[in-house]
């Protein structure tokens, strides 16, 4: 999947590299596509690049949909990489497969289409944009257009859907190839034990390619399976990790709650003994304006009983 990676980089050494530019742009959820879209094209006009700042202002706003296939494919480059070599080994085998391996592929395409819908559903809601369930049918028509559609797979490996893929009516089924072996089949007026021995011969090989293309096919699926398999455990520790994140969150509001519960009984608290003490200050300045005059009207008495005790003797 060279165009993961070689087309990204462009025209080397390219102080502007447009397609770098549009790779950003196409990974910019569509609710913001339009303004980037304005900035970047801007930014190249600015920098004297006419022609990519054409280019890039006429790139056209992808759905949803379209937005969360790009962007399954930037998630894991590895990833994706497997899923497409999968549809060409699946388009093979569909070719020459009997019936019963065919339905088995078939099983097996639909788990891992579902799966990647999910994982594409995860990383949109991750960016900020919840996938409705028919923008998630959307994806995974897309993804089985992948598998079956070589062109569709190009389009996808570019990274730049602008609009959610449809699959054709079912994959390459085996069909022409069970019917007979082709054109080049002869039936011979007069059958000679050559005859019969090239055709045993053609029927062994196509038997044996068979079995090569079913293997390949088998192991892209096993692969595939696996991914698979770690992709939902990882998804299930982010899950328990999420659970965890939102006890904490709910124990720490509650003890926040309790907090500012005993925040307001203290101060309340606070303002009694306020004012108590208000009171008790006024109370205790009373007192001692009282003491001050009873003070006063005993120095007052003692000094007339003294001038009285004198003036007898």
């Amino acid at each position: 999947m060279g165009t993961l990676s070689g087309r990204k980089r462009g025209r080397a050494g390219a102080e502007h590299d447009v397609e770098a530019v549009l790779d950003e742009l196409y990974g910019t959820p569509p609710s913001d596509f339009v303004a980037r879209r304005a900035v970047l094209a801007a930014a190249a006009k600015t920098a004297g690049h006419v022609e990519d700042a054409r280019r890039i202002g006429a790139a056209r706003r992808p759905t949803l949909a379209a937005w969360a296939a790009n962007l399954l494919l930037r998630s894991d480059p590895e990833e994706s990489r497997r899923f497409l070599e999968l549809g060409r080994a699946l388009r093979e085998a569909y070719r020459t497969l009997d019936a019963s391996e065919v339905a088995e592929l078939s099983r097996q395409r639909r788990s891992i289409v579902s799966a990647l819908s999910r994982e594409a559903g995860r990383l949109a809601e991750e960016a900020g944009h919840r996938l409705s369930d028919s923008v998630r049918q959307d994806v995974e028509s897309t993804l089985r257009a992948v598998l079956a559609d070589p062109r569709a797979a190009d389009l996808w490996a570019e990274g730049r859907l602008e609009s959610a893929l449809t699959p054709p009516s079912d994959f390459p089924s085996a069909v022409a190839t069970t019917s007979g072996p082709g054109p080049e089949r002869t039936s011979p007026r007069t059958p000679r034990p050559s005859a019969r021995t090239r055709a045993k011969d053609e029927v062994a090989e196509r038997r044996r390619l068979r079995q090569e293309q079913l293997a390949r096919a088998r192991a892209a699926a096993d692969e595939a399976a696996a991914l698979l398999r770690d992709a939902r455990a990882e998804q299930a520790d982010a899950e328990d990790a999420l659970t965890r994140a939102r006890d904490r969150c709910d124990l720490a509001r509650q003890e926040v709650s309790a907090a500012q519960e005993e925040l307001r009984r203290v101060r309340e608290e606070l303002q009694a003994a306020e004012r108590e003490q208000q009171e008790a200050e006024k109370r205790s300045r009373g007192r001692a304006d009282a003491l001050a005059r009873a003070e006063r009207r005993a120095r007052e008495a003692a000094q007339e009983v003294k001038r009285l005790s004198g003036r007898r003797g």
